[in-house]
């Protein structure tokens, strides 16, 4: 009779974006993984051919859930890069991780809603360049001189979005 399964690809996956969350990349092993799922760590490679596969599917998985709030919107272009800013605070990691150069494909594909409410590709790329400079400086605190964030965030969207209403 074989052995039954003790953890399964989605579970492997959820565990390294936990660690990702609560370590960051360098917390994201193949051994810390197994003892979070309940395995030794030779039995994840059944499933995942190495820690850079891994990775690629925890920013797979952050890309989904990315859409999914995405999804969840009117399709505004305000109410796309506030669900994008909603995702980044909750998830710094995992934004930080589609950012990087390995998961670009994982966040083109979640690119699209942003791509069609603007209806332009230097549009979107005008709104999500905006979006994450002020989101990456948001979580790294960078900044400093006070004021209400969440104020900023909707003054900024507003003016962008103000300015690709006018005609060029």
């Amino acid at each position: 009779m074989p052995t039954p399964e003790r953890t399964t690809l989605p579970a492997i996956v959820a565990s390294a974006r936990e660690l990702l969350e609560r370590r960051g990349p360098a917390g994201v092993t193949m051994q810390a993984v197994a003892e979070r799922v309940g395995v030794r760590a030779p039995s994840l490679y059944k499933r995942v051919r190495d820690r850079d596969e891994l990775l690629r599917l925890v920013a797979e998985n952050a890309a989904s859930d990315l859409s999914r709030r995405f999804a969840a919107t009117d399709g505004s272009v305000t109410e796309l890069a506030h669900a994008y800013r909603a995702f980044a605070r909750a998830n710094p990691m995992s934004f930080r991780l589609l950012l990087d150069s390995e998961s670009a494909g994982a966040f083109r594909d979640v690119a699209d809603p942003i791509l069609e409410a603007t209806r332009s590709l230097d549009a979107a790329r005008v709104v999500t360049a905006w979006a994450t400079g002020f989101l990456t400086m948001e979580l790294a605190g960078a900044f400093r001189l006070g004021g209400d964030l969440d104020e900023a965030y909707a003054y900024g969207l507003d003016t962008i979005v103000a300015g690709l209403r006018r005609p060029v």
